[in-house]
């Protein structure tokens, strides 16, 4: 196992460094002058032209993506163009927001993914399965900001059950920053209100972040059991007698997740970089947006520091994905021991 994750984590290193020159090249032949951009209309061409060697961009693209790489490799993503600040500065801000908002949606989606899937695939062809598959088509297809207003509209201003916009309340005292997760750090201060506070901040944009997922990993689950329902080792623990309960979640559960854990791992990867529409519509101050925000405004820096903290991601979850198969099957250890 420690040989595969080493070799996952080189072929991981090789992409990285791959996505790192392609993004570069997007962001360098992108039309129109970052510095121009940067300066705004009003600055003078001395001015531009001075931004421009400062940045590099008068240099060749090879000599540029030289400097480049090597400020990268000490830790220096260099300055946003947009903020006016170092992009690692920006990172540490707005990231934590935005991982405690995707953790909080993939639990959600994980949680009641598999329930709605494995008593779907239990009670197939029932009326929930029918009812279920019909909320799931529904939840595949609703966009994640349209699901967003319509929990905002119904729970935020007409039942008046959660905050509308923000990550807590303005009349609330931040917790000091330990980790950047608002709701921890609030625990570790003692601010229990505070604490919950946030909780009731993050439960509408992680909703609405989950819908669509809860609906996709649902019917994965439920696909999966009903196609290994057809196997002959379940009947053959049916036929001994064994209760069906018994071989549903002993027997046929594990395998069945095999294929949901691949799509969960895809899931949180895709929500990371896809929650800057929920992050708009509840004013939550996170990585989304701010990656939006840069790529409007041409800020190479942090445009090519953002696509690589979403390569990071992916490439990270499709090594925990790996892991966690390979415990779920014993059939893949055995096949990587053997080679």
């Amino acid at each position: 196992m420690v040989k595969f994750i080493g070799m996952r984590l080189v072929h991981s290193i090789f992409v990285l460094f791959g996505l790192s020159i392609l993004i570069f090249s997007i962001a360098r032949v992108m039309p129109g002058d970052a510095a121009r951009v940067a300066l705004g209309p009003l600055a003078t061409d001395e001015q531009v032209q001075k931004l421009r060697e400062e940045m590099k961009l008068d240099k060749p693209f090879p000599v540029q993506y030289y400097y480049w790489i090597g400020s990268v490799l000490h830790g220096d993503l260099g300055r946003s163009l947009y903020t006016r600040r170092p992009v690692t500065t920006d990172l540490k801000e707005f990231l934590p927001a935005t991982l405690e908002l995707v953790l909080f949606s993939f639990l959600i989606s994980v949680v009641f993914g598999q329930i709605t899937g494995v008593l779907a695939g239990y009670f197939r062809n029932s009326w929930f399965d029918g009812l279920s598959r019909l909320v799931s088509y529904i939840g595949v297809a609703t966009p994640a900001f349209a699901v967003a207003i319509f929990l905002l509209l119904i729970f935020s201003y007409i039942l008046g059950f959660a905050p509308t916009i923000g990550r807590i309340s303005l009349t609330l005292r931040p917790p000091p920053r330990v980790t950047g997760f608002i709701i921890l750090d609030s625990l570790i201060a003692g601010q229990f209100s505070t604490a919950l506070n946030a909780l009731k901040h993050i439960v509408l944009p992680a909703a609405s972040l989950a819908v669509a997922h809860i609906a996709q990993e649902g019917r994965v689950t439920r696909s999966s059991i009903v196609d290994n329902m057809q196997k002959d080792y379940v009947a053959a623990h049916i036929v001994h007698g064994i209760p069906t309960q018994t071989v549903m979640f002993k027997y046929l559960l594990k395998p069945s997740l095999i294929p949901t854990v691949s799509i969960m791992g895809l899931d949180f990867a895709f929500i990371l970089a896809n929650a800057f529409l929920v992050e708009l519509v509840f004013m939550w101050p996170g990585f989304a947006r701010y990656a939006v925000t840069v790529m409007l405004n041409k800020d190479l820096n942090a445009i090519v520091a953002v696509v690589l903290i979403i390569g990071v991601a992916f490439a990270v979850v499709n090594i925990i994905v790996d892991i966690v198969v390979s415990f779920l099957d014993p059939r893949i250890r055995l096949l990587r021991k053997g080679g």
